[in-house]
């Protein structure tokens, strides 16, 4: 495993390093890669999220923290110099096999320092009965990007204000706060500071196998790091889609176990076909949502026999992680 170095210790915004793992991704050998980073306080929405819904944007704005959306799907998740983001980036473009990998090698970089951490759910690692890290993924042409947090200490009161889920995820965790279910490595006992933490993953994880950038390296990466800054990139796919303005309306809220949350909206035309079709939530889509799913259901009739018909020929698997045809019909009708 090979760690990428930036030449100097300057604190950079948050989607500067989003830009770094596309950089990675994208002009370094095939190989796997490894970095973690620190940010002052930000939430970091999931691609397919709606971050009106999300994010608490009142109290973020008036506590100083920033919102950033990644490319990967997941929820939204609150990072500040109380934790570390781990990034990997391998050639391996198998969703489950990658996650598997990636979520073992940390599980038992934490074993080695006699947490009892382990791997579980679709993308998360628990010390005991609560999660201490959760990870997120998404696809280049010939690569993967893993990321996630691991938290070292955290504010309970910030994060929960910050980050607003629904009543749906809360209580398919049975859990009544976001905070009740997390813990971090300060609470579990870690006698590291959090500095000193890190060092330790970077060894453990790549054995100090350093590829040290250089300064036109990090010119690369700011460049893509302005593509994160686009108000229709922030703002999401969800804002640029509209009712059907002499049709109808349909909102659905639906969880579904196996994929995650979803938030689904119809706008359907006088002929009640579907004119129109968002799907948002924390779900990992690993292809192409728009060409692959809502493209194809536009002009269908708003009927069950009408969409089991159009959803046979298609595999929604190869678009959301977990989500099959009979599952998508449940969310649409």
């Amino acid at each position: 495993m090979k760690h990428p170095v930036l030449p100097t210790d300057e604190q950079h915004p948050l989607p500067f390093y989003l830009a770094m793992e596309e950089w990675v991704a994208r002009h370094l050998p095939p190989d796997d890669y490894f970095f973690v980073w620190r940010v002052n306080p930000t939430v970091i929405c999931g691609r397919n999220q709606d971050i009106e819904k999300e994010v608490n944007l009142p109290y973020c704005h008036s506590n100083g923290i920033n919102i950033v959306r990644r490319r990967s799907g997941g929820g939204c998740v609150y990072a500040d110099m109380d934790n570390w983001m781990f990034s990997y980036i391998t050639p391996d473009e198998e969703v489950s096999t990658t996650f598997s990998r990636y979520t073992s090698i940390v599980a038992d970089m934490l074993s080695s320092l006699g947490f009892e951490a382990t791997a579980s759910g679709r993308n998360d690692i628990f010390i005991g009965d609560r999660k201490v890290a959760g990870n997120a993924f998404y696809h280049i042409p010939g690569r993967s990007i893993v990321h996630g947090t691991m938290l070292c200490d955290f504010n309970p009161e910030r994060m929960a204000n910050a980050i607003t889920p629904s009543r749906a995820k809360l209580e398919s965790k049975a859990v009544q706060s976001v905070p009740s279910h997390i813990t971090c490595l300060k609470k579990e006992g870690m006698k590291m500071t959090v500095e000193e933490f890190g060092r330790y993953a970077v060894d453990y994880i790549t054995g100090g196998d350093d590829i040290i950038l250089s300064a036109d390296d990090i010119a690369e990466i700011k460049t893509i790091e302005q593509n994160y800054y686009s108000p229709e990139y922030f703002m999401g796919r969800h804002n640029r889609c509209h009712g059907a303005a002499s049709g109808t309306e349909i909102h659905r809220h639906i969880r579904l176990e196996n994929a995650g949350e979803f938030d689904i909206f119809i706008g359907l035309n006088e002929r009640r076909e579907i004119d129109n079709l968002r799907i948002s939530g924390d779900f990992f889509a690993v292809g192409d949502i728009e060409n692959k799913l809502i493209n194809p259901l536009k002009r269908i009739e708003y009927s069950f026999s009408s969409l089991s018909a159009a959803i046979s020929s298609l595999d929604p698997s190869s678009v959301i992680r977990g989500l099959d045809r009979e599952s998508l019909l449940t969310l649409l009708i």
